[in-house]
């Protein structure tokens, strides 16, 4: 294990140190060891090479990665993200989070995620495609409604899991709209998925400044990330009157103590491509 998983199984341990105290100085049934042992460790780890064909001719190789960490409680669930430091590690990792978010959160899915190694923004729509395609094809007997439903995560989106459920649905000989969470509306998608993540981490942050007892006026936000999380909590957060004094994202940040016009940031984010001018 390296060190991002190793942090992932140590916090574990801690916290299961902490629940066993509690539970045996009440005398309740306490955490079964043989139990803990099994989510220190995934299911199953799949890695595999994507080669894609280039718009200029050439052919790269991509490396992709799902991992199936717990399915206990349900089908895997949990995103699939592209970014040039995906890696084995940190797609274990956040496998593990995911098993215990669904646990925690009472729902009937197990963990898992996926990802590739690459930066999605240097590569033409044709790209993404294909790539997408190549990485259904590799995982494809995976993966299914009842086994492993992926959904968009960091540089994903709505568009790249229309084309893995097309890809999957192709294999398949028939329509599996329930491959995929995250996909268009028009395609069989849920309404209000686009802002479901900013919406939940909101609520979250509202109901932790009454119970800090902390006063909404005398409240500024700073917001770490603008994409489609960062950018629609801001946006909720500025609708309820909040004060967004500062936002960033990979190419830098900027900073106003009067706060930001939320609106006017988003737009230029989507002409230039980033908060920063």
């Amino acid at each position: 294990m390296s060190n991002q998983f190793k942090e992932c199984i140590s916090q574990f341990n801690k916290t299961c140190d902490i629940i066993k105290a509690f539970e045996d100085k009440n005398g309740s049934r306490g955490i079964i060891n043989k139990e803990l042992e099994i989510l220190k460790n995934p299911k199953r780890t799949i890695q595999f090479s994507i080669p894609v064909l280039m718009d200029d001719g050439s052919l790269k190789v991509f490396d992709g990665y799902r991992v199936q960490y717990n399915d206990i409680r349900g089908p895997f669930k949990g995103g699939l993200r592209y970014h040039p430091k995906v890696n084995l590690d940190e797609v274990k990792s956040l496998a593990f989070w995911m098993t215990i978010k669904c646990a925690v959160a009472n729902i009937p899915y197990g963990g898992s995620k996926g990802g590739i190694t690459v930066d999605a923004k240097k590569l033409s729509q044709p790209e993404l495609e294909r790539l997408t395609r190549g990485y259904v094809r590799a995982a494809a007997k995976f993966i299914g409604p009842d086994t492993d439903i992926p959904a968009p995560d960091v540089y994903t989106n709505p568009q790249i899991m229309a084309w893995f459920m097309d890809e999957y649905s192709r294999i398949n000989g028939k329509n599996e709209a329930a491959v995929v969470t995250g996909k268009p509306v028009e395609i069989g998608g849920s309404l209000g998925r686009g802002t479901a993540t900013a919406q939940g981490g909101f609520y979250v942050f509202e109901n932790l400044r009454k119970k800090l007892k902390i006063k909404k006026e005398k409240t500024a936000i700073a917001v770490q990330g603008f994409g489609n999380a960062g950018m629609n909590f801001a946006k909720l957060a500025g609708e309820a009157g909040y004060k967004i004094a500062a936002v960033s994202d990979s190419k830098g940040g900027i900073y106003s103590p009067n706060g930001l016009n939320i609106n006017d940031v988003i737009k230029h984010k989507e002409n230039t491509g980033s908060v920063v001018d």
